[in-house]
């Protein structure tokens, strides 16, 4: 019994911490840049969170759309224009579906970059061979090292269900989860949404061990 008021008083001063933590962590990179990334299932609000933190940075935020514009995919119409609907007339767009690390090193240091989604980009270039593919992951990667621009990435979770059934699908899982854990591992801030709230795993967890 009073290892479990221990524990319980234990967890009451975390989370008491916890509601004074800020929206996302101070920089160790020069010229205090923040890269922050917001992962989540579908439907869970991870665009709306990171959209959230885009306004409270106080930049120029600049939307860099992944997703390709399809006029005969109604649905898929209709998501890109539930999430046009909710930016701000101040923001800018960008429709980048191939070549995002161009744009992050072209940002300027007065501007937010809100990319959504890291999901679709993997879509857009699944096609690539694995090499091809390894080298525009490292090119990502090297890009946000190197921003000179706050940088929001939304990213989807897709490993925790059943296996895909088809290579692609299997192929899709396996690359987005190895992208999301690297841009994880650089980012000052990754939170994780689900169930209506915004989890600070940088707050909360523990850094895995950097792979070789």
């Amino acid at each position: 019994m009073e290892e479990s008021i221990k524990m319980y008083f234990t967890y009451l001063r975390i989370a008491i911490q916890l509601n004074n933590l800020p929206l996302y962590a101070p920089s160790s990179r020069i010229g205090m840049t923040k890269i922050i990334l917001v992962t989540g299932p579908a439907r869970s609000g991870k665009s709306e969170w990171a959209e959230t933190i885009a306004t409270g940075l106080g930049k120029q935020v600049i939307y860099v759309a992944t997703g390709r514009v399809d006029e005969a995919d109604f649905e898929w119409q209709s998501r890109i224009e539930q999430h046009r609907s909710r930016r701000p007339d101040s923001w800018t767009t960008l429709e980048v579906p191939i070549d995002l690390p161009a744009v992050i090193r072209s940002a300027c240091a007065s501007d937010c970059l809100l990319i959504d989604s890291i999901g679709t980009w993997t879509a857009n270039i699944l096609e690539k061979e694995q090499t091809v593919w390894e080298q525009m992951q490292q090119d990502a990667i090297a890009s946000l090292k190197s921003a000179v621009a706050d940088v929001i990435l939304v990213a989807e979770e897709t490993g925790w269900g059943v296996v895909p059934a088809y290579s692609s699908g299997r192929l899709f899982r396996d690359r987005l989860g190895t992208l999301v854990r690297q841009i994880g591992a650089i980012s000052d801030t990754v939170y994780l949404v689900t169930g209506g709230h915004a989890l600070n795993l940088s707050a909360i967890g523990t850094p895995l061990p950097a792979k070789n």
